[in-house]
């Protein structure tokens, strides 16, 4: 049986026209799970559509590498793990060696290999480039993913490299997952919900499937509130957007709250700022700071941090998820960050 999607800006398209479309013909589903609530949504909806769950798995590519983390919250990687593992469904880890910061810190030097985890073992790909460039610079707001580079580098390509490198999905169907919403931003607005995926050929068919981008917020709620799950943490300290504890679009708000809780992160990002601005001006270019009108430390002057609970504190910033993640029937709320109009994201 085929099961119509509503495609491409909303037009409806039917399986005559589209015949590959047909979410059930797949032998791999791949879930970028981030931890953020689209995502969760996501692996939700695949499961109320009757996708076995022998045929999913959750992928998580930690944005600090296996090192000391800096972007990423804390307890991000092992919610994920107790997500997966209340679903029972296989979570496999990705990451650029030394993460986002060594890249950040890239000078004169190549970029670094990519390590993911298989069903067999770990393997690794690429870092063997001689072109080597400089970074020293944080990643830059705005639309483009060569200005915002944090994306592309510590997500999109890590999950490219894992599916063309391993031979399993060679001769199979395979739909990539990702949670992305239309309502989200006006370029969001434009994507396409079904189309070739990046690492698709002629003896690799790859699908992506931007399965939410049509619902709204409280659809995402909603699918979350039936399964009885907890969200990440970082929407119940009224976070809206579950990314990294030290976004580059963090608003001033996100910023002054994250300072409460965690200041070495903020200091070490003002630290930066100083090395990069100074760096960058001696060679008679625009110094780079997180905002190119405010420092990080000016923006936390000018923002209010939320009402955070300690408790929710304690649990945002430890390494292991202390709490179930399935809250008992009749017992789940709203998050404070659900609906809030602070949501600081890509444009």
């Amino acid at each position: 049986m085929y099961t119509q999607l509503s495609l491409d800006f909303g037009i409806e398209l039917s399986c005559e026209q589209y015949p590959d479309f047909d979410v059930h013909s797949y032998d791999h589903y791949i879930i970028a799970f981030s931890g953020g609530k689209d995502s969760l949504a996501c692996i939700l909806h695949l499961l109320e559509l009757g996708i076995p769950k022998s045929k999913i798995e959750c992928w998580h590519h930690l944005v600090d590498g296996q090192g000391e983390l800096f972007f990423d919250w804390p307890i991000t990687e092992d919610y994920c793990r107790k997500v997966c593992l209340a679903l029972d469904i296989p979570l496999y880890f990705s990451w650029r060696e030394g993460g986002l910061e060594r890249e950040m810190l890239r000078f004169n030097s190549p970029t670094a290999p990519t390590t993911y985890e298989t069903p067999l073992q770990l393997q690794t790909s690429g870092g063997n480039s001689n072109n080597a460039s400089t970074r020293w610079r944080f990643p830059q707001i705005g639309g483009s993913m060569v200005t915002r580079w944090c994306s592309s580098y510590s997500k999109i390509s890590v999950g490219d490299a894992a599916i063309a490198n391993q031979e399993r999905f060679k001769g199979k169907r395979t739909l990539v997952i990702s949670g992305e919403r239309r309502e989200e931003s006006a370029s969001r607005s434009k994507y396409k919900q079904f189309e070739p995926h990046r690492t698709h050929t002629k003896s690799r068919h790859v699908d992506h499937w931007r399965a939410v981008l049509d619902w709204d917020e409280a659809g995402v709620w909603n699918i979350i509130q039936r399964w009885n799950l907890r969200s990440h943490p970082s929407y119940e300290l009224g976070f809206g957007r579950c990314s990294c504890i030290i976004c580059i679009f963090a608003s001033d708000d996100q910023l002054a709250s994250v300072y409460q809780i965690a200041p070495q992160v903020i200091e070490k990002m003002a630290d930066y700022e100083k090395q990069f601005d100074s760096y960058w001006r001696k060679q008679g270019k625009e110094g780079y700071t997180i905002h190119r009108q405010y420092t990080v430390m000016e923006r936390v002057a000018m923002g209010r941090p939320y009402s955070m609970k300690p408790e929710i504190i304690e649990l945002a910033l430890s390494r292991e998820y202390c709490e179930s993640v399935v809250v008992p029937s009749g017992k789940w709320e709203f998050p404070l960050g659900a609906f809030s109009k602070d949501k600081s994201g890509p444009a």
